[in-house]
């Protein structure tokens, strides 16, 4: 089955460079750039030099991608760009406007085909053999020879370099790159590439087999011919005249090395046969007395003083009529490019500034000082020159020490020519005369330019720097650890620096591309990168999807990474031979591939997370040490099988599988592999069979890996059983087979170590089907070892005791096996062993018990409709619960969005109120919802990680507890809600009966599809503007889910029975019909039930938002006309208390409420009916008790005219019952209610000092402070943002007068005198800006009180305060008042003030609710703080710092508004403002477990523990912001 569209998404940050982050993708997926949050709104391209379609690959030509933005509109969340993933390679890309601000690579995998059919070779399938390819004779016997790779089931061959091989016959040290080595011709015949590609054409087509080859761009061998006609090829002396000092040295040691080998330091203490401690001390003597001495390699970096003081002298006399002035610059040496002895110089200019004559004879004292200066120069430089020359001696001490001395080295025996004391660093193509002789070779380019540096590698070297350039000390300092047959290539930066190289170089990548499957990048980490970039560029073009090997050291998996993605390596060579024991071999294998057992699916479109390099893990390699030395002949079969069952490409190399007790060297070894015969006798070399060394193993082992690989057992356990044994398990996650292998290591030899003879039981979850393979390796009676001279033979003494596919009762390995059970169909076999010997491997097949197989099948085929990814391994059941047999999708459109609100959210208290509580985890935490965002909020977390350890999982696995949960929660709820958890309570009944460590994959499945399916109804349900919106509207919307619900009890007062449209429920208790209408939460989770669910300003803040935005018309038009019902002494209640217990105590919410009814008839379809919509007052006057619902009904243009009209009276009262049982905390004075209209300007105003009653309503209670009853922001007199909203009410009014609407024209004031609606609009026009506007003049009349003025340009937060610097504190909410009324600004003055605000008051997620330059801000709240600091003590200053979310909303909309007015530069400025702080918001949503956006947050962003994590108008004001884009 093909598998669905995989798309991988990228989000993009400012300033991020991912160079060196590895991100892998396939064929055929589609790869989307985003933008992240700080780069939203900026206009940003996309550039990459993967190649349009039809267009040749070229790496320096890159296009720039097309954004699409799905919606249109809004936000750029979900704005993409996108590449179809057709070609592979590696790709870079980079993003920015004018200027790269980030970028990085991308590889694509190869499609590997193979056989005569062309079928695809999974990059996990890939089972390599490596081979010498000079240890294969003859062209015609390489098939004989081959064959043995075929018949041991690999199905890709590894060849060393195939050209003529060098003078030192390494198999890397390559004379001509582009011949075939003429040994493959036997006398008389000259075999070609095209007899080469024949061969390999033939492996791939009959027997299913890939060849490979290497690639050596590092180096030639040192007698290549053609390096002699082109020495400029080679780093040599005359192009590379830093290495002259360290030829000088290296000459040096050579004639060291004649005069050790002619005995001449005999008498020295130093013979030619080097063996013990006082011989190297010897040498090293000298090297000191006798070498450095001589070769003065410090003149190299010296100036020649004498003659620089002569050259200042003269320059100083010809200067005598300048004026000199010390600049204070340092003199520093100026090393001569050509490192000439005492060639170097000094910047005279510098010496002039320094050396500064003053007076008569001030220059010869100049000349003096000089003089000095560089005798300390030529000092320091001979102090570093002997750091060198230290560590040079060090360097061939250890080198020494390991070839001659050491134990574990190749006792190279006595010092000769041919085995000098140190290998040579420089080629030397003429006859050795002397020392002195040799030195004048250097000046003599036709001569010094064939002294080319050999290659090597340096321990430790940072692998991106070239050793041999310019700047690297290594060849001096001896660091090298070289390799005397091969000369190091100098490509330089590009083709035109060496025109022949480059061209050699990229004839041999067309011979090799054109006829290997892929290749091997021999020594990687040292190759230049820009050079194997264009070489594998040049491979690719000739063959696509070419397959790219490496081995790299650079020990760091960053570096690696520079590497895997410049270069876009295939596969990485891992070596099971790092591992020092079987533990560590285990974790090798799960380190390099493949999901844990049980992993969770992921979805089709997710983000691009960084991976690791896909892995080529080899048993050996062929630069390993020979395992049977270092571990013991047993060990091979295990630690095989170990690498086999890795979920990656494996491999050996020839000789391993033959137990070849000995490294086969890529430099001597001469003699020829074995042929294959498969009646071959163990004791004849030249031949092998399955019967030879581990080879039946390792066939049985490689059909198993590339059948685990083909059929996608790509889940991976492994479980270290002891400390030899250790269990790997490959996994199927759609037909829930499993394969585990249990290997006996043997890294010690059984005949020397003592291993115990119990074995620990396993237990294997399922029903063993079959052993697939039991096989041991043992000895047998075929004579002992003897190296052949001619083949390359292994030990003939052992060979692979093997079974194959075999029922367990058949099994010799296992004792007995016993089924025992740990809960409802999980069935677990016991196996006990008795001949697991060392060096043992058995692997079973398991299955579910077929109960537990036929329901995870059911359960797969109900999931099909939301995933066709669950079509493998699926099975209808016939007698599956009838409520299955309906889609959920049929079930849940029926919700209505309060039964949303039930199946998706609700919080602690909500359900508490209920009855019930949010799940909890035992030893965690509860969930942040009971519904399903709960569960999928922490799942998000949990899959992408595959972090089945969690508590969470734990909890699943461990019992039912949570999935009963789920269902009996909604099953309980009876109607729509219980049907869907009757749905839930059928699809666990096959869920509870599966294997436990299944139950969290399958649950998240589930949970998903149901999640996903609950989602989509909801959307819509909503407006258009919802269902086409972007993910972060819909994450907004979701918000108008969360907060609006129907609890328990009522929290509206009740509507008119007159009313269409209204709910009803019966009440559970008293059994009678009661209204059910959606009331609004005001935040999560601390306003969230009971009498502090609703709050008046809360909720007409968030209305427009919540409900409107989102096409809910019918419950905004009841909470609108429920609030109506509660009005008294003309106010809106702020904490409602279901009406029978509202306190009346803020002046605000009255006119949020109007500014909602204006929102709602201009919003919604024939929205003006709503004013003649009937309103059930429950206060008919002042003092009435609350009136049952009709008792007087009245149209809701009457309540609006009554609320206005009593504001024009003037309203003034006490609260009732006041005192502490309704606030503790405020003072007596405080419960005095005032609110009037000012005659002369027109705002409305009120308060006092003692109370708060806008949304700034923070009352102090600490006594420790002495804070208690004294509000922290009264805020008396005409608040800003009360000013706009009222003047936004009266300009409406008037429009719906001209329209013809119910509107009465005037309002009384005082018993003579009327005023009308345009009157007051009017006079409030006329005053604003003279009382609220804080001028730029300092003589402005209107100001009152400028010696209060602190900030000018901005507008005042209120006027006429009781104290009256309040007025001209800086705060957000003239920003309202701009949006409400945008007609009271001037564009400039309100732009000049925005500007203002976005500087000093605008935060990460919020706006500062003061300015910060003001002497009593503090951004932290902490309300649990009680101490002696008035302005903070129990969160005193709530409204003095924090960073209120809900007020940038309104800040955005001004910018908006008056940036319009502005013009289009100005505007397009703006949405990027805008569209960048929003998606800080986008990401808060995305991560917040409770899908909010919250209260408030501390300074700068920071996390505020007492805030309501996710508020009703946070998320409402954010909305509205997209809405008005």
């Amino acid at each position: 089955m093909s598998r669905s569209k995989q798309t991988r998404v990228l989000v993009l940050n400012d300033m991020e460079k991912l160079d060196r982050t590895l991100f892998r993708l396939e064929q055929e997926f589609e790869l989307q750039f985003r933008l992240g949050p700080t780069l939203q709104g900026k206009h940003v391209c996309v550039h990459t030099n993967y190649p349009t379609e039809g267009v040749r690959f070229d790496r320096h030509r890159y296009h720039t991608l097309e954004w699409v933005n799905p919606t249109g509109r809004e936000d750029d969340s979900d704005k993409f760009c996108s590449l179809k993933l057709q070609i592979a390679g590696s790709y870079h890309y980079y993003f920015g406007d004018d200027e790269k601000v980030g970028g990085g690579y991308i590889v694509v995998d190869p499609v590997l085909r193979v056989g005569a059919d062309n079928h695809v070779l999974p990059l996990d399938c890939i089972s390599i053999q490596t081979y010498l390819a000079k240890c294969l004779g003859p062209l015609d016997e390489w098939l004989d020879r081959l064959m043995v790779a075929k018949q041991a089931g690999y199905n890709m061959v590894h060849f060393t370099p195939l050209q003529t091989l060098g003078k030192s016959r390494s198999c890397y040290s390559l004379a001509d790159q582009l011949q075939l080595n003429p040994e493959f011709s036997r006398p008389g015949q000259n075999y070609t590439w095209t007899d080469m590609a024949a061969l390999v054409e033939k492996m791939k087509k009959e027997w299913n087999m890939l060849c490979i080859t290497d690639v050596v761009y590092n180096h030639t061998a040192a007698n290549s011919a053609w390096i002699k006609n082109h020495p400029e090829c080679g780093y040599n002396l005359v192009n590379s005249p830093h290495l002259r000092p360290a030829w000088v040295l290296d000459r040096a040691l050579w004639y060291v090395t004649c005069d050790i080998a002619d005995g001449k330091y005999a008498q020295r203490g130093v013979p030619a046969v080097v063996e013990t401690d006082h011989h190297l001390n010897a040498i090293r003597g000298i090297f000191w007395q006798d070498v450095f001495p001589k070769i003065k390699l410090w003149e190299y970096f010296q100036v020649k003083v004498e003659p620089a003081v002569e050259k200042f002298r003269t320059l100083l006399q010809s200067e005598k009529s300048k004026t000199f002035t010390s600049t204070g610059k340092q003199l520093r040496i100026i090393q001569d490019p050509q490192y000439r002895r005492f060639g170097s110089m000094v910047d005279m200019n510098s010496a002039l500034e320094i050396f500064v004559p003053n007076g008569p004879g001030a220059i010869e004292d100049c000349c003096n000082w000089l003089k000095k200066r560089l005798e300390e120069l030529n000092s320091e430089q001979y102090k570093e020159i002997s750091y060198h020359q230290e560590q040079a001696v060090n360097c061939c001490m250890g080198t020494v020490c390991y070839e001659r001395l050491a134990g574990h080295g190749p006792k190279m025996g006595a010092v000769t020519r041919k085995h000098p004391l140190v290998t040579r660093y420089f080629t030397f193509p003429f006859k050795e005369t002397t020392l002195e002789q040799d030195l004048l070779l250097m000046d003599q380019p036709e001569k010094a330019c064939h002294f080319l540096a050999h290659n090597g590698w340096v321990m430790g070297d940072d692998p991106l720097r070239n050793f041999a350039e310019p700047g690297s000390n290594v060849y001096v300092r001896r660091e090298l650890i070289c390799w005397g047959d091969s000369v190091k290539l100098r490509y330089g930066n590009g083709p035109e620096d060496c025109p022949y190289l480059w061209a050699h170089m990229q004839k041999y990548t067309e011979i090799t591309a054109k006829h290997f499957t892929g290749v091997r990048l021999d020594n990687c980490h040292s190759t230049p990168l820009h050079v194997a970039e264009f070489m594998l560029d040049v491979a690719r073009a000739l063959r696509p999807d070419l397959y790219v090997v490496a081995e790299l050291f650079t020990g760091s998996e960053e570096l690696d990474n520079v590497f895997v993605t410049r270069l876009g390596i295939s596969s990485l060579i891992r070596e099971a031979m790092s591992a020092g024991d079987s533990h560590e071999e285990g974790r090798l294998v799960y380190r390099y591939g493949g999901e844990p057992v049980g992993a969770f699916v992921q979805p089709s479109l997710r983000p691009l997370v960084p991976s690791i390099a896909h892995a080529m893990f080899l048993d050996v390699t062929h630069d390993n040490e020979c395992p049977i030395q270092t571990r013991s002949a047993f060990d091979s079969l295990p630690s095989s099988a170990i690498v086999s069952m890795a979920c990656c490409a494996t491999g050996s190399t020839r000789g391993y599988d033959e137990l070849v007790p000995h490294q086969i060297s890529v430099v001597s070894e001469e003699r020829f592999y074995q042929k294959w015969n498969p009646q071959a006798e163990p004791s004849k070399p030249g031949e092998v069979s399955l019967q030879s060394g581990i080879i039946a193993g390792k066939l049985a082992l490689n059909r198993l890996h590339q059948e685990l690989a083909a059929n996608r057992f790509n889940q991976v356990f492994v479980d270290q059983v002891d400390e030899d044994i250790v269990a790997v398990t490959r996994h199927c996650p759609s037909s829930h087979q499993s394969v585990v292998a249990v290997c006996r290591t043997a890294f010690q030899n059984p005949k020397h170590h003592s291993y115990s003879d119990e074995v620990p039981p396993m237990f294997i979850p399922g029903k063993i089907e079959e052993v697939v393979l039991e096989a041991r390796t043992i000895e047998r009676q075929a004579g002992s070892y003897v190296k052949d001279m001619k083949s390359i033979n292994g030990l003939p003494g052992f060979t692979v005791e093997i079974k194959e596919h075999i029922q367990l009762k058949d099994s010799g390995v296992v004792k007995q096996a016993g089924v025992t059970s740990r809960g409802r169909s999980e069935f677990v076999q016991e196996i006990v062993f008795e001949r697991l010997t060392p060096g043992s491997v058995i692997v079973f097949r398991v299955s579910l018990d077929p109960k537990a197989q036929e329901l995870v099948g059911a359960l797969r085929n109900l999931l099909v409709q939301f995933n066709p990814h669950y079509q493998a391994g699926s099975v209808r059941d016939e007698n599956a619960p009838a409520i299955l047999k309906t889609p959920l999708a049929q079930i849940i459109e029926k919700l209505t969005l309060a039964d949303m609100n039930v199946l998706m959210f609700r919080c602690e208290a909500e359900e508490k109120e209920d009855g019930g509580g949010c799940y909890n985890i035992p030893g965690w935490t509860s969930l942040k919802y009971a519904g399903l965002q709960g569960l999928m909020s922490v799942m998000s977390d949990i899959r992408p990680n595959n972090d089945l350890g969690h508590p969470f999982c734990d909890n699943l696995r461990q019992g039912d507890w949570m999935i009963d949960y789920v269902s009996n929660r909604l099953v309980s709820r009876g109607g729509v809600l219980g049907e869907v958890g009757q749905w839930f309570q059928a699809m666990f009944s096959y869920l509870k009966h599966i294997p436990r460590y299944l139950i969290p994959c399958y649950f998240d499945a589930i949970m998903v599809g149901a999640y996903t399916t609950a989602l989509d109804a909801t959307f819509k349900q909503m407006s258009s503007f919802i269902q086409k919106g972007s993910t972060f509207v819909r994450l907004l919307a979701l918000g108008s889910v969360q907060m609006c619900g129907v609890g328990r009890y009522p929290a509206l007062p009740p509507l008119s029975p007159a009313l269409p449209g209204i709910p009803y429920r019966t009440n559970s208790i008293t059994k009678q019909k009661e209204q059910c209408c959606v009331s609004m939460a005001a935040g999560l989770p601390h306003f969230s039930s009971g009498i502090f669910r609703c709050w008046g300003r809360d909720t007409f803040i968030a209305l427009r938002g919540l409900l409107l935005v989102t096409g809910r018309h019918l419950e905004a038009r009841n909470i609108i006309l429920s609030f109506a019902g509660t009005l008294r002494h003309g106010l809106i209640p702020n904490l409602l208390g279901e009406g029978v217990a509202a306190r009346y105590n803020c002046r605000d919410a009255v006119w949020w409420w109007l500014q909602c009814v204006q929102d709602y008839c201009k919003m919604v379809p024939n929205g003006t009916s709503i004013l003649q919509c009937l309103v059930s007052r429950m206060y008919p006057t002042d003092d009435s008790q609350p009136q049952a619902p009709s008792t007087l009904d009245q149209p809701l243009y009457e309540v609006i005219h009554e609320a206005l009209q009593r504001h024009m009276e003037g309203i003034e009262f006490r609260e009732r019952n006041a005192g502490p049982q309704i606030d503790r905390n405020m003072r007596d004075e405080g419960f005095s209610i005032v609110a009037k209209v000012n005659p002369d300007t027109g705002f409305v105003y009120g308060g006092n000092r003692f109370n708060c009653g806008t949304w700034m309503d923070k009352m102090g209670e600490s006594e420790t402070a002495r804070n208690k009853g004294i509000p922290a922001t009264p805020r008396d007199g005409s608040a800003v943002e009360i000013v706009g909203l009222c003047k936004s009410t009266l300009r409406w009014l008037v429009e719906l007068h001209k329209q013809g609407n119910i509107f009465p024209l005037f309002l009384s004031q005082g018993k003579q005198r009327t005023v009308s609606y345009e009157d007051w609009n009017q006079k409030i026009q006329n005053n604003f800006e003279k009382m609220f506007y804080v001028s730029h003049d300092p003589n402005d009349p209107n100001e009152k009180h400028p010696k209060l003025v602190h900030k000018r340009g901005i507008y005042k937060d209120s006027f006429g305060a009781s104290s009256s610097w309040c007025d001209y504190q800086l705060r957000p909410n003239f920003t309202i008042a701009m949006v409400v009324a945008p007609e009271l600004f001037t564009v400039e003055r309100a732009w000049g003030a925005l500007d203002i605000v976005e500087k000093k008051l605008l935060g990460p997620l919020g706006m500062k609710t003061l300015d910060p330059d003001d002497m009593v801000y503090c951004g932290i709240y902490d309300n649990s703080l009680d101490n002696d600091n008035y302005n903070l003590a129990r969160g005193f200053n709530y409204h003095q710092g924090p960073e209120w979310l809900w007020p940038v909303g309104y800040f955005l909309r001004a910018k908006l508004y008056f940036a319009k007015k502005l013009g289009k530069d100005t505007y397009d400025k703006t949405v990027f403002l805008v569209k960048n702080v929003l998606s800080r918001h986008n990401v808060h949503l995305e991560r917040s477990p409770w899908k909010g956006l919250p209260e408030l947050t501390n300074e700068n962003g920071q996390y505020c523990q007492f805030s309501c994590e996710t508020q009703a108008w946070s998320i409402a004001t954010i909305m509205e912001v997209l809405y008005d884009m």
